[in-house]
């Protein structure tokens, strides 16, 4: 099973990060760590909608990405905010659809817009991040 790391950040907030194989369970798997990370930080408020955000994000991914893993990071990057990263080597760009009441899929990207309070993507050399800000209310 894949160990998840802990790092310090300039800022002194931690950050928890997991390299995840490309598949489907690779979702669950980010669901934990962003639940373990935001617990460590007394962030409760923010579980439910980060580990939904995180199911999405890894699931574009797993759909888009080239090689066979896919990086997971999760960042306290103000004491009231916290980012969900997923990184992959595909530089295919998140494009938000509006699918319609058919459709099985296509909604990921609406539900990151409806939660996060900004999200957007990194592009990078070798692929991109695809990211979302979830901050605390109150």
């Amino acid at each position: 099973m894949p160990q998840p790391t802990t790092r310090a950040r300039p800022t002194g907030h931690p950050g928890y990060s997991e390299t995840l194989p490309r598949e489907p369970g690779s979702a669950g798997l980010a669901r934990r760590l962003v639940r373990a990370a935001l617990t460590a930080w007394g962030m409760h408020d923010l579980a439910d909608d980060a580990v939904l955000v995180a199911s999405e994000l890894v699931a574009n991914a797993v759909r888009d990405a080239r090689r066979e893993s896919i990086r997971v990071v999760v960042e306290r990057i103000t004491p009231s905010t916290v980012r969900v990263a997923v990184a992959d080597f595909s530089r295919s760009l998140p494009e938000p659809r509006t699918p319609n009441d058919h459709d099985e899929s296509g909604r990921g990207l609406v539900v990151v817009m409806t939660l996060a309070t900004n999200w957007g993507t990194d592009e990078r050399r070798w692929g991109k991040v695809v990211w979302a800000n979830l901050e605390e209310r109150g």
